[in-house]
């Protein structure tokens, strides 16, 4: 039976984020000595247990003899928020899940992340200066969706400047129409339980910084999943061309189906296994 522990961890705060993320460990109770514990990140506007924990996919590794880490990005879930769009870029992220994984003591690990988790882990070989060892890609794409986000539409429609700011009279009762990207994450970083104004600093704060895959790919082996019905992973076999030896596999769902799926945790696990 494996065990689930909620650790806090004690890592240094990466830049502008302040404290360490938070840690969820489940431990599988026969291991599989020889191979790494796995990270799990997230995607936009979600949650390590919300995107794995509830879909079962650290008791499928617990089960294949892997502990597993399932880290709460900035901003979201039980992680600590993130005060402004400066404190929000890829560095300052990246940072502070690299602080997290030092923290662990794991010599290495293996990564399944998903979503604006697989744009963040795309960093992780290099930031970690050899610590990844293999990694699991999923409803990735070489285009950054939060460079056309429409700002100041985001205030209005939010009532949150990306300083973390509320406008002084709040969410416009009347926004001006704007386009579908900024409709879409305006309702993401507004569902209930969000913290908005740490999504909204998020989203300036990347799209500071864009997702650059062209700028160097991970040096480590990569398979890449993508859902059959995933519009959000358009252009993912522009980002298998750029790894060496790097393959992609699809699976059924759209961009949350896919993640889901059991096709993509037993590509995972059997991935992570060699």
């Amino acid at each position: 039976m494996p065990t689930p522990q909620n650790e806090p961890g004690t890592p240094a705060a990466g830049a502008g984020i302040d404290g360490p993320l938070a840690v969820r460990t489940t431990v599988a109770a026969a291991s599989a000595d020889h191979l790494p514990p796995v990270i799990l990140l997230h995607g936009f506007a979600s949650s390590g247990d919300d995107d794995f924990t509830a879909t079962g996919w650290p008791r499928t590794f617990a089960d294949a003899g892997r502990t597993t880490h399932v880290i709460d990005l900035p901003g979201h879930g039980r992680s600590p928020a993130v005060a402004d769009a400066a404190s929000g870029t890829t560095t300052s992220v990246v940072g502070a899940i690299v602080s997290a994984i030092e923290a662990l003591g794991a010599d290495q690990v293996d990564v399944v992340a998903y979503s604006l988790g697989a744009r963040l882990a795309w960093e992780l070989p290099a930031a970690t200066t050899g610590r990844v060892r293999r990694m699991v890609l999923g409803g990735l794409s070489p285009f950054e969706p939060f460079t056309a986000v429409d700002l100041d539409a985001l205030r209005r429609l939010t009532g949150v400047d990306v300083d973390g700011n509320l406008a002084a009279t709040g969410a416009d009762p009347a926004p001006t129409p704007t386009d579908p990207l900024t409709g879409m994450m305006a309702a993401m970083v507004s569902a209930p339980g969000a913290d908005t104004a740490s999504l909204v600093a998020l989203i300036a704060g990347l799209g500071s910084e864009p997702f650059a895959p062209e700028s160097g790919a991970p040096h480590v082996p990569v398979l890449f999943v993508a859902g059959a019905e995933d519009p959000m992973s358009g252009g993912i076999d522009q980002l298998v061309a750029a790894v060496p030896g790097a393959a992609v596999v699809r699976v059924p769902g759209d961009h949350q189906g896919a993640l889901d799926s059991a096709e993509f945790r037993a590509a995972a696990v059997a991935f992570l296994s060699e």
